[in-house]
Formats: C-alpha cells, structure tokens, sequence
C-alpha cells in the first residue's frame, strides 16, 4: 500500500477532563461536567487528522496489550488509518495520559509514556517506510529506542526516494536534548517546535534565534509555532511570520498535532510555504474548539470552507 504519509512515534489513550474552576486541594474532590476517553499522542493525533483531511495515512508505533492499546487501534482503523506499523507488546503498557484542563489557564498533564519508550525502527515493515511521500516523527525525545544509526538509515534512504521527513519533538527536562535534536536534523526537511519547546532546546525565548540554531544545525525549514501568538518559519534567506486564524478555544491538547497535520496536507496538496502554513493554522484553530486532540478538527471539506472564508495574515520579513 502506497502511503501519503507514515507517522511514527507517540500512542496515548487521553482521560479528558472538560475545564474545572481551580486546581483541587490536597483531599478535595472537585467535579467536572465530563471526562471522555480519546486518542492522544502527537502521532496518533495527526494520523487520524490526516485521515479525517482525505490523506492516505498509516501509523507506527509501540502499545501494551491491554485495553487501551486495543482501543488505539480499533479508533484509529475505524478512523481509515493504516495500523499495520503498531507493535503489540506485552513488555510494557500502553501510554495514557490525563489531561486536567482549568478555566483560564493551560492544561496541565499526568502521563505514563509506556510502552512508547520501546518503539524501535524495526517494529515498522521496511514497505511502509519506504513508499510514503511524508515521513512524520511525533514525539521526539519520549522515542529513546528510535534513536539509533538504524533510523537515520531508513530515513536517509527514504529522502533518498523523494520522501520529504518532518520532526516534531516534545517537551523534556533533559540537558543533552539538543544534542539528541542535532543528530536527526541533518536528516530532516522541517522541524516543527513550539515556542516553549524551542526555548529549552535552543537557550533563547526569540523566535528567529530559535530557529537559526536549527537551521545551522542542517535542518532546511523550522516552523516556530507559537498558539495564538503565530508562527514563525525560517529557511536560508526567508523568514515569514504568520497570524493565527480566528477561533473559539476550549482547550489547548492536540493543536500542535493539527497544526503538522494541516501543514502536511497542505504539502501532499501542492501548496508552497504559505499555503502550508494556511493548512496548518487552520487544522489547529479547528482543533482547539474541543477539550480533546481530534474531537472538533476539520475534514477537508470544512478546512476548504474555512480558508475560502477566513483570511490569514502572513508577511515576509527582511
């Protein structure tokens, strides 16, 4: 099967909680109107994105056998998400993660990363790799058994049969992160951070400055993504600023998924930069109308209808 795109990385099964009024005290129950069961993970989420957009999309990863490893991959086979490059494993346990959401303020996460830190190379059919046009990798830095000399092969090889590979990383507390960054970026086509993440990797809280140590790092575009602030993308001899699309927030989880979704789509679609960066915003402004990661994203009808009707501000600086 010719794929699309193969996103490799990140399974979680979320308990989404809709937004509380404050935190509760040590002892004290406080109620929320819902708590809901979803898809969760950066590769989960933007595989089921892609597939909600028309795109012909398969996933790979590392679940336990247990109860939310089987319902990761019954939403995402029902969801037309090709499932052949998850690994079952009895090893450890599927990743879950809640998601505690507070009224005027962030989310705030409880995660147990499972059985995500086995998911090697080898658990994905050479096939799978070598016949899809993207190659996204969700979640670096939680991927401690995908980063070996083996990955950098395969996915050397997939540039080499016209793959173009994009890098979304998360958030970890660790001083040699750069470093483990750095070993990937020469062999990756656009790094797709957000602000936070970037300013723990990189030193620095400037956007333009984050993403210059990227690309002297051998990354050819960094795409800054910044929630409502915008994004900032950087190439040699381009930087673009985008606004973001207006939206009804909810909650946060997942937007960064959408968002490299939306992006990817708009590669597989033949846009340029913009036009990419147009899918993107799009994808995580729909995304971000729902406490859950995929619950309120667009399909491709409704991402065409809100484009054609919204205007996204984008300009070009010296």
């Amino acid at each position: 099967m010719t794929l699309d795109c193969l996103c490799l990385g990140l399974l979680c099964a979320d308990l989404v909680c809709d937004p509380i009024e404050t935190l509760p005290k040590p002892g004290q129950l406080v109620e929320t109107r819902r708590m809901d069961l979803s898809l969760g993970g950066c590769a989960s989420n933007a595989a089921y994105d892609l597939a909600h957009l028309g795109v012909t999309v398969g996933v790979g990863g590392c679940v336990g056998d247990d109860v939310f490893g089987r319902y990761l991959i019954h939403t995402l086979d029902h969801a037309g998400v090709n499932t052949n490059g998850i690994h079952c494993t009895a090893d450890a346990a599927t990743a879950t993660t809640a998601v505690i959401n507070v009224d005027g303020d962030d989310r705030r996460f409880i995660a147990a990363v499972g059985a995500n830190r086995l998911f090697s190379q080898a658990m994905v059919p050479a096939e799978l790799i070598e016949s899809s046009r993207v190659i996204y990798i969700g979640g670096f830095l939680m991927l401690d058994a995908l980063e070996t000399e083996e990955t950098l092969h395969r996915l050397r090889r997939a540039r080499a049969n016209g793959a173009l590979v994009v890098l979304d990383v998360i958030e970890v507390k660790d001083p040699a992160a750069m470093e483990r960054v750095t070993r990937f970026l020469p062999y990756t086509d656009v790094v797709l951070p957000n602000t936070d993440e970037a300013a723990l990797l990189t030193g620095s809280t400037d956007p333009w400055d984050q993403a210059r140590t990227f690309l002297d790092a051998g990354v050819s575009t960094v795409v800054i993504t910044g929630g409502e602030q915008g994004v900032h993308v950087m190439q040699h001899g381009l930087r673009l600023r985008s606004d973001a699309y207006p939206t009804t927030f909810r909650g946060g989880t997942g937007a960064g998924d959408a968002f490299d979704a939306g992006f990817i789509a708009g590669h597989l679609n033949g846009q340029d930069l913009r036009g990419c960066l147009r899918w993107g915003s799009a994808m995580g402004a729909s995304c971000v109308r729902s406490t859950s990661a995929t619950g309120s994203v667009f399909d491709r009808a409704e991402a065409l209808a809100f484009m054609a009707s919204h205007a996204l501000h984008i300009e070009e600086l010296d």
